[in-house]
């Protein structure tokens, strides 16, 4: 979901403000919420909505692989239903956890290891048949099947559930309902089993926080007779109030309401428009000119991206703009992941995070706007979490480079680990980023600062869409990415980004001789039902891995966007960090 400064697909839900005792997050004030565009004044029913994109296409519509903020929020408030959700409304309020499909919050064993949610009445398919525990369960289960998944969604369901650990892809018993035989489906079986409505998860250890867990799409159902594996995610059945009318990637995604979805089932969505058109490959310029002007049809539009830091100025400086503009914090911090196997040297490490301009790359992300410098990879929206680290000695404060410590670590690199010396002066290290016209920007940053220090960067752009299924399989040395928490606990940070098993953990630290210490702390933290001291050994593990460099922490970072003029609840969305698309209207 990250938007365009640091590029697409970033992950997951925004920090939960309710529950960590943070300030807004972005929601400051009526207008860094969107002005006008964020009330129901005037709102009318009916029209069609444009989402205006860069992109070549949705990173997926598959439920269990979706694993950005903003397709999760897209994709949850307008075909895919969970069991519980967050209130549709703008500020901190709306990371409030509501029940959705089921109809409550869940009922937990007094150990916390076993949930179990009961299903509301009347939920239904687009075809008007019954959704059942059956479905919900068998969308579970997809989690599970490497050649559907690719490892791309959120992987609590393999990690939390009951399973034992085995030869599969992901390291479970279970291979997933294709591949499972007799035996190894009842293993699934046991750990999520249905009786009536009723849904039961048997977890592997207490969870106290499980049903903010199924509130992701990995958790959501899938009809058995619908599913086409790895085919499914171009044209998904729908549970909610919209249904996928046509898909052609680089051209439109067009969402049309469903008529068979029951309002009288569903607590959380209030659809007003009556057809949603995604467009994708536009020009990222050429969207801001369009916004700007607010012509025609863009006056009914929203950008899934944001605004170019070059148009920063323009947009915030013009009170004309004020109804329709939003800028916040937006509860992620970005970063630079080391592949830890190819770059398994701390001092080259170091020199690298020494060498950079951070500075010049806030400058080029839109200055201020872009956040502050991160000194931690928990967001300061998670209070409870959250404590600055003591960052690699000799980092600049004020972002510019420090070349000369840059320096002293290589030449300490020369004797320590010659091959990765070699490696990053001589035949340079290759730094895997989305190809668009911002990270064409910033790349040229790295090269120019890390250069000044002898250390060679190759640059390696990557269809935006397409970044994340790619450095998932074929990973260079350097990649950048972006985080929040998927809810107010850092348990959804840290082992997921530094993690054994962690499902988005690019940097083959496991490889690293300080993982195996790291990852028994870990363990330890999500074992932890005391929350201090739970909070307080995530703190100490945020330090851990800002002293092995196994990742560069950038800025907890702010977002900036733009509305058509008829665009009404154009709000920021908190627990997803973008609007809530399906309960959008358009001005009467």
């Amino acid at each position: 979901m990250r938007i365009r400064r640091i590029s697409v697909g970033l992950v997951a839900v925004a920090a939960l403000l309710s529950a960590c005792g943070g300030g807004d997050g972005g929601a400051k004030s009526g207008e860094e919420s969107g002005g006008r565009s964020a009330t129901d004044a005037g709102i009318k029913d009916g029209g069609t909505l444009y989402v205006l994109t860069f992109q070549e296409g949705a990173s997926t519509l598959d439920p269990q692989r979706v694993y950005t903020g903003a397709e999760l929020g897209a994709w949850g408030s307008t075909f895919t239903r969970t069991l519980t959700s967050y209130k549709p409304v703008a500020g901190k309020d709306g990371t409030t956890l509501v029940p959705d499909m089921a109809t409550d919050l869940g009922t937990a064993s007094d150990d916390l290891k076993t949930w179990s949610f009961t299903l509301r009445d009347g939920i239904t398919w687009e075809d008007g048949s019954e959704v059942t525990c059956a479905d919900i369960a068998y969308g579970v289960s997809r989690t599970f099947a490497a050649e559907v998944t690719a490892g791309e969604g959120p992987m609590y369901a393999v990690s939390y559930l009951d399973i034992p650990d085995g030869d599969s892809d992901f390291g479970s018993a279970y291979p997933g309902p294709w591949l499972a035989d007799a035996d190894q489906q009842a293993l699934f079986d046991k750990a999520v089993a249905c009786d009536g409505k009723t849904i039961t998860f048997t977890l592997k250890s207490p969870v106290a926080d499980f049903n903010y867990t199924v509130g992701l799409l990995a958790f959501a159902p899938v009809p058995k007779a619908q599913d086409t594996a790895d085919q499914y995610g171009l044209k998904p059945f729908s549970n909610g109030p919209f249904k996928i009318e046509s898909y052609e990637e680089g051209k439109e995604l067009v969402l049309v309401r469903n008529e068979n979805w029951n309002k009288d089932s569903d607590p959380v969505r209030e659809p007003h428009v009556d057809k949603i058109i995604w467009q994708f490959g536009l020009d990222e310029a050429v969207i801001d000119e369009r916004m700007i002007a607010d012509a025609g049809d863009d006056k009914n539009a929203i950008v899934y991206g944001g605004i170019l830091p070059e148009n920063l100025q323009t947009v915030f400086s013009d009170d004309s703009f004020k109804d329709r503009r939003t800028d916040g914090f937006d509860g992620f911090v970005s970063y630079t992941m080391f592949n830890v196997e190819s770059v398994n040297c701390l001092e080259v490490r170091q020199a690298v995070w020494l060498a950079l301009d951070r500075e010049a790359l806030r400058t080029a992300a839109g200055g201020p706007f872009t956040g502050e410098f991160a000194k931690s990879f928990v967001a300061p929206l998670l209070a409870t979490d959250y404590a600055p680290a003591k960052l690699v000695d000799g980092l600049n404060e004020d972002g510019t480079p420090n070349v000369e410590a840059a320096k002293a670590k290589l030449e300490e690199a020369k004797t320590a680990c010659p091959d990765v010396y070699a490696k990053a002066t001589e035949d340079g290290l290759r730094f895997d980023h989305p190809d668009t016209a911002t990270w064409q920007k910033n790349i040229a940053i790295w090269i120019e600062s890390l250069g000044a220090a002898g250390i060679k960067i190759i640059d390696n752009p990557i269809e935006a869409s397409k970044y994340y299924a790619t450095i998932n399989g074929d990973r260079g040395d350097l990649m950048r990415s972006g985080w929040a928490a998927d809810w107010a606990n850092a348990s959804t940070v840290i082992p997921e980004l530094f993690g054994e098993g962690g499902g988005f953990n690019y940097h083959n630290n496991e490889k690293d001789a300080a993982f195996p210490a790291f990852q028994e702390k870990v363990d330890q933290a999500k074992a932890e039902t005391d929350r201090q001291k739970q909070a307080d050994l995530w703190k100490e593990l945020n330090q851990y891995v800002i002293d092995q460099v196994w990742s560069i922490p950038g800025s907890a970072t702010k977002s900036q966007n733009l509305v058509g003029s008829n665009v009404r609840l154009g709000y920021q969305w908190l627990p997803f960090g973008w609007y809530n698309l399906g309960g959008i209207g358009l001005a009467s």
